[in-house]
């Protein structure tokens, strides 16, 4: 009988079908769980189990006796809404996966704060404020500082503030975008929350690892070449191995394996990102998932047996019983452009792809923005143009590579003709 492993996500886009991809390699039979309608007789074809997050003991018990039949061997979530209900799904089924209430704290970050805090672990300092919180009321120890949502991602809804006037624009301008119909249809009672923290200088690095029974085991660590000092923190490029030295790796393995423990997390794929400058390592956060998007095609990994695979296939194999102990990324470099979005208005066409694959070291170029969609910029936005891979002998060689990728392509976007009016238009094309 083929292995079943049940994946959580609040989509069905191409993160999952790249599990779907790696799933059929594996002989594995993948069980969906989404966040959709359940009086809709599966609209999508996918046979997911439908299931509402923000309500989770319904959530899980629909998935208990959707899975009562036929036993399911593994618990993966995409994204951080489902990390909850796949925590307390996988404990309902007796399947190993990271406890509920350590999934509870990554996704927050005002309790991944207090967590790494209590551990003694370098934390800026913050407080925390209910959307509706007059500004005039919050002071700030000190300067700069960054205002962000407790529970979006991937770097929505996050801006800096110099002094008091900027503060007032940034928290007003978040409290809007948590009030948004998108935002709200979450239910979530934390999305009401703002934190206000200290601002870290310094480069900032992700960390890709497992978690397995209590040990972090570091995949990778990824240098982010581009300065992220705000206002706004759009991700660009991603390359492994980090041009780090060996001290410097050491100390963001060590911190990271100690925010792990901090927070409880036991037995899955995590996704760090830290600031390193000269008084240390800080954590940001360390997420109960994969790191998100196409971005994993950027990461092979060599297995004890030499085999060359990719996080999907790997996080499979992981979820079903396999040791992730001596595995290991595959030689050389490679990275990942997140193609940034340069003005607001209507996605209409691009150019120049094919030239950017011939340079060399480019593995792709993924376009994913669709014509005539409506593009937003950071920090309202949530999505990218597309992706651009390469693999290189060296990290520097990727980097270079992806640059001179993203200056071949030639994007055709409408612009708004205002920023607070981004449906409304004009017919001038703009060419980045």
């Amino acid at each position: 009988m083929d292995k079943r492993v049940l994946i959580l996500a609040t989509t069905t886009g191409y993160q999952i079908r790249m599990f779907g991809e790696a799933a059929e390699r594996l002989g594995v039979k993948l069980v969906f769980a989404s966040d959709r309608c359940d009086q809709l007789e599966d609209p999508w074809w996918d046979g997911a189990i439908p299931v509402r997050f923000h309500q989770e003991s319904s959530a899980v018990e629909a998935i208990v006796a959707a899975v009562r039949r036929q036993a399911v061997d593994g618990v993966i979530a995409v994204g951080d809404r489902p990390t909850v209900v796949a925590a307390l799904a996988a404990r309902t089924l007796g399947l190993p996966w990271h406890p509920p209430n350590a999934a509870r704290i990554a996704r927050d970050k005002r309790h991944t704060r207090k967590a790494l805090r209590s551990a003694g672990l370098p934390t800026p300092w913050f407080l925390v404020a209910r959307r509706t919180t007059p500004v005039a009321s919050i002071v700030p120890a000190s300067w700069p500082i960054v205002v962000k949502p407790t529970v979006l991602s991937g770097s929505r809804g996050v801006i800096r503030a110099n002094d008091a006037i900027e503060l007032r624009r940034a928290f007003t301008r978040v409290a809007r975008l948590l009030d948004a119909p998108d935002i709200r249809a979450l239910q979530d009672s934390a999305a009401d929350d703002i934190v206000v923290e200290q601002f870290i200088g310094g480069r900032e690095y992700a960390v890709e690892g497992i978690v397995e029974k209590g040990r972090l085991l570091t995949l990778a660590i990824f240098d982010k070449p581009d300065p992220l000092d705000g206002p706004y923190f759009e991700e660009t490029i991603y390359v492994t191995p980090a041009r780090v030295s060996d001290a410097t790796r050491e100390a963001i393995e060590s911190s990271v394996s100690r925010a792990v423990h901090a927070l409880g997390l036991h037995h899955g794929p995590v996704h760090a990102e830290c600031r390193v400058n000269d008084r240390g390592v800080y954590v940001l956060e360390v997420a109960a998932r994969p790191i998100g998007g196409l971005c994993a095609r950027a990461l092979q990994l060599t297995t004890g047996e030499a085999q060359t695979i990719g996080l999907e296939e790997a996080i499979l194999r992981h979820a079903l019983g396999e040791s992730a102990s001596g595995w290991a990324t595959s030689s050389g470099a490679s990275g990942v452009m997140m193609i940034p979005i340069p003005i607001e208005g209507i996605y209409r066409r691009v150019s120049g792809i094919e030239s950017a694959r011939d340079v060399a070291g480019i593995e792709d170029v993924q376009i994913t923005a669709k014509p005539d969609q409506q593009l937003l910029q950071l920090p309202e936005g949530a999505s990218y143009l597309g992706f651009i891979f390469a693999r290189a002998a060296s990290s520097d060689a990727v980097e270079r590579a992806l640059r001179e990728a993203h200056r071949r392509l030639k994007f055709t976007i409408d612009r708004a003709l205002a920023v607070n009016q981004p449906r409304t238009l004009s017919s001038v094309s703009e060419l980045d």
